[in-house]
C-alpha cells in the first residue's frame, strides 16, 4: 500500500497513533507501513477510507463465516435494537441461545455466555483448578488462548509475530503453574503427567493449531491426549474460539470425534457481534457461581444484541450445515490448490496447510508440526506475498503467524481473482533473498 493512493488511512493512522499505543487497538492489526483503515464492509468485501476494496480472507480472524454484514444476522439485531440493549437481567433468548450452543457441541451439557474469548478461557482454567482442587495447568507453545496471565507464556498471535511471547507484566509466581510442551508430541505429554499428574487441573490446547499459522494434529495426537487426561484426572479443555463452527458445526469435537471435558467458543458464535461461551460437563460447571465456590461475572455476558446474533448464527447453521460446510472446504482447497501449484512453478519452499475453512501458506522447505517448525518460516518472503496481495485488493491476516478463512461470501469470481493475484504474489515472494 503506497502512501500516494492511501492519504486517508494514513491520516487516520497518525491521529490514531497519538491516543492508540501504535495506532491500533490490538497488535495484529498493525503493520508497516501502516494499516489500512475500513469505512464498510458487504459480504466478501472490505472498503477502506480512500475507496480501495478488498477481498477478505482474514474476516475478522475467523468470526465472519457467512461473510460481513449478513441480512438474516443484521435484520434480527436491528429487530432487538427496538427493545434495548442491555438489561442487567435475564432473558428468555439467552437461554434459548445456550440450548443452541448445547445441541451443537458436543461437550457442553452447562455453559456459561461471555463477551470475548480471552474471558472464556480464563474462567475455563479457573473452573477447572476449583473443580480439581488442583493449581497446574498445561499448554502448548505456539496455542494462543487469550491474554490472561495464565495462558501468555509462549503463545501464539501478536505474541509470535512480534516475539515477546512472554509478556511484561506478569509475576513470574503466576506462570509458574503453566507448564508449556511442544504441540504433537504425546511422549512430552506423558513424561509431564506421569511426574506431575497429581498436581495438574487442567491440559488446555487449542486442537488445530490457528494462532501461529496453521498446524494441524498428528494422527491419533488429541486421541492420546484424551486417554492421557482420564488416565491423570485432568481436565482436558479444547480451546476452540477459532475451530467452533469453523471445522464442523460441532467444531474440532465433532471433526476428530473426540469430546474434551471442557470447550470454549468464541468468533463464528456471534455472527459478528462480541459473545463467546465456556462450558463442559454438568458436574464440572456446577462449581461456578452462584451455585458453586469458583466465581465469575459479567455485565454485559448474555446480552440481548449478542445473543440475538449468535442464536440467528446458530439457527442458520443447523439449517444449511449439509451444505455450508462442503461449500466452505471446497474454497479453502481450491486456493491452497492453486498455492501448491504456483509454488511449484516459481520453484519457492512453501508448505500449504489447510483443515475445513482454514488455510495457510509457510515459506519453508520443512513440514511444519509445531511451533518451533513455524519460526523457521521465511518472514521477508511472507511480508513481500503480504503486500504484493494488498497492492492487487486481497487481504489476508498480515502475519505468517494467523491463519486465513474463507465464507460463504466468497464467490466464484472472488476465487478466480484472488489465484490470479496469488501468481503476482509469489512471484515478487520467489525474488526475495
Amino acid at each position: 500500500m503506497s502512501k500516494s493512493n492511501s492519504s486517508c488511512s494514513l491520516a487516520l493512522f497518525e491521529r490514531a497513533k497519538k491516543i492508540l499505543p501504535g495506532g491500533v487497538n490490538s497488535p495484529v492489526r498493525a503493520f508497516v507501513p501502516y494499516p489500512f483503515f475500513v469505512k464498510r464492509a458487504m459480504g466478501s468485501k472490505l472498503f477502506d477510507a480512500d475507496g480501495h476494496v478488498y477481498i477478505d480472507y482474514c474476516n475478522a480472524y475467523g468470526a465472519m463465516l457467512f461473510g460481513h454484514a449478513y441480512p438474516d444476522v443484521m435484520e434480527a439485531v436491528k429487530t432487538q435494537l427496538a427493545n434495548g440493549t442491555l438489561y442487567g437481567v435475564p432473558t428468555e433468548q439467552e437461554v434459548v441461545f445456550a440450548e443452541l450452543i448445547k445441541q451443537a457441541s458436543p461437550c457442553m451439557e452447562m455453559l456459561r455466555l461471555v463477551n470475548t474469548g480471552t474471558e472464556a478461557t480464563m474462567h475455563a482454567v479457573r473452573v477447572a483448578r476449583g473443580y480439581t482442587g488442583r493449581r497446574k495447568i498445561v499448554k502448548f507453545e505456539g496455542c494462543f488462548h487469550g491474554s490472561h496471565d495464565n495462558v501468555l507464556v509462549k503463545a501464539g498471535s501478536g505474541a509470535a509475530t512480534f516475539g515477546v511471547p512472554n509478556s511484561l507484566g506478569i509475576p513470574d509466581e503466576t506462570t509458574r503453574n503453566t507448564i508449556v510442551l511442544p504441540y504433537n508430541d504425546i511422549a512430552a505429554v506423558e513424561a509431564v503427567l506421569e511426574q506431575e499428574g497429581n498436581e495438574v487441573a487442567a491440559i488446555i490446547v487449542e486442537p488445530v493449531l490457528a494462532n501461529v499459522g496453521l498446524i494441524l494434529p498428528k494422527t491419533n495426537y488429541l486421541a492420546a491426549l484424551r486417554k492421557l487426561t482420564v488416565k491423570y484426572g485432568v481436565v482436558l479443555i479444547f480451546d476452540e474460539i477459532i475451530t467452533g463452527f469453523r471445522l464442523a458445526l460441532g467444531g474440532a469435537q465433532e471433526y476428530f470425534n473426540i469430546t474434551p471435558d471442557m470447550a470454549t467458543l468464541g468468533k463464528v458464535l456471534g455472527g459478528g457481534f462480541p459473545v463467546a461461551a465456556f462450558g463442559g460437563k454438568a458436574e464440572i460447571m456446577q462449581t461456578v457461581s452462584p451455585v458453586g465456590g469458583v466465581y465469575q461475572a459479567g455485565t454485559f455476558s448474555g446480552n440481548p444484541v449478542s445473543t440475538i446474533a449468535g442464536s440467528t448464527m446458530l439457527c442458520l447453521l443447523l439449517q444449511k450445515r449439509n451444505e455450508l460446510y462442503p461449500q466452505l472446504e471446497k474454497t479453502a482447497c481450491e486456493l491452497s490448490k492453486a498455492l501448491v501449484d504456483l509454488s511449484k512453478n516459481y520453484k519457492l519452499p512453501t508448505q500449504i496447510c489447510n483443515i475445513a475453512s482454514l488455510y495457510q501458506i509457510f515459506f519453508t522447505d520443512q513440514p511444519v508440526t509445531d511451533y518451533a517448525c513455524a519460526k523457521f518460516s521465511n518472514i521477508k518472503m511472507f511480508n513481500a506475498y503480504f503486500h504484493e496481495l494488498l497492492k492487487h485488493g486481497v487481504f489476508i491476516p498480515p502475519s505468517q503467524f494467523e491463519t486465513c478463512f474463507t465464507s460463504i461470501a466468497h464467490s466464484s469470481k472472488d476465487i478466480s481473482g484472488t489465484i490470479e493475484v496469488f501468481d503476482k504474489a509469489l512471484a515478487v515472494a520467489s525474488k526475495v533473498e
